[in-house]
């Protein structure tokens, strides 16, 4: 069984027991999320779609706020004696799902 939830602009295949980062949520650490923009679930062969998942929830527990390692961004032009450094972290949420109910 798995779902595919929608979170951050971003759309996830979750199934329970799994842990997946998410972008940041606002919550605190072991506390409950719920997810309730489910875009499909599949149980067995069957996968339901549209206004079949209407009402359908996920559920899990946040287990992390974290961020994520650095990406150097470096920006060049050749025989212009161009450079430029940046770095940066994206935050995020890891939560692990608890269940899946629809």
């Amino acid at each position: 069984m798995y779902a595919v939830i929608e979170t951050g602009g971003k759309q996830y295949r979750v199934s329970p027991e799994q842990t997946v980062d998410v972008e940041t949520l606002p919550g605190e650490i072991g506390g409950a999320i719920e997810f309730g923009r489910v875009v499909a679930i599949a149980n067995g062969e069957k996968l339901l779609t549209g206004d079949a998942v209407k009402g359908a929830k996920v559920t899990g527990t946040i287990e992390a706020q974290a961020r994520a390692p650095k990406v150097i961004v470096f920006k060049f032009k050749r025989k212009k004696q161009y450079k430029r450094t940046q770095g940066h972290r994206q935050n995020f949420t890891r939560v692990r799902i608890d269940a899946i109910e629809g």
